[in-house]
């Protein structure tokens, strides 16, 4: 029979070992970002994203491809996490669901959306042109945008719920006019080729939203 002070030293071990490699594929996913951001798909290198995350080409080999790498960075930088499947798992989720007015969901999910696009904008310029050439890719690219409808129905279904929504237009219309407001694309143009400042787009995207999708009280309880 083993001695319980090995089996604990063992445990401990083992927990080590696994923490150090959660710690090393975290930098080399978050070196991998930076660089598909600043140099584009084509031209970032496994061993680029080794040097840059100060591990061995061989142990950026062991977290997967470089597609896998590229789909793990939009991930990390748009949530802070790889492999996440619902929003309401997320701190940004739980803050929509617990929201208590219309109001604070405009303010929490405009704020929010508008943060996730800031950090992954250059990423996600690097995705697209990735998705273009690589098929994984490319598939990835389309499963996504599934993946932020589906993600803004779960959201929307809670405030269907509580009577928040519109019900003079269907709901699956209401689920495609948020997720196309808010989505990178819409961003991306307004910002980046029509010049917009940051501010101009959160009180547009705000305003846009309160007209089509949500019903809005003209008093805002939580000032009264």
């Amino acid at each position: 029979m083993v001695p319980e002070s090995i089996v604990g030293k063992r445990s401990y071990r083992s927990d080590l070992r696994a923490r150090q490699a959660e710690q090393t594929r975290t930098r080399v996913i978050a070196a991998a970002a930076e660089l598909f951001a600043a140099d584009g798909y084509a031209r970032t290198t496994l061993a680029k994203i080794a040097a840059a995350a100060g591990v061995s080409t061989e142990t950026v080999q062991g977290q997967g491809s470089k597609a896998a790498l590229m789909v793990a960075a939009i991930e990390y930088v748009s949530f802070g996490v790889a492999g996440e499947q619902s929003v309401l798992n997320l701190e940004a989720g739980r803050r929509l669901e617990a929201a208590e007015t219309v109001h604070e969901v405009l303010d929490i999910g405009v704020a929010e959306q508008t943060a996730v696009h800031e950090r992954s904008a250059y990423l996600t310029q690097a995705l697209i042109g990735a998705a273009a050439v690589d098929t994984e890719l490319g598939q990835y690219f389309t499963d996504l945008i599934a993946s932020v409808t589906g993600q803004a129905r779960r959201i929307l279904e809670i405030y269907r719920d509580r009577g928040w929504l519109r019900t003079d237009v269907p709901f699956d219309e209401l689920v495609e006019t948020a997720a196309v407001l808010m989505s990178f694309d819409t961003y991306l143009r307004v910002t980046r080729h029509d010049g917009w400042s940051v501010d101009r787009y959160q009180a547009w995207l705000r305003r846009m939203l309160a007209e089509t999708v949500y019903v809005v009280p003209q008093t805002d309880p939580r000032r009264h």
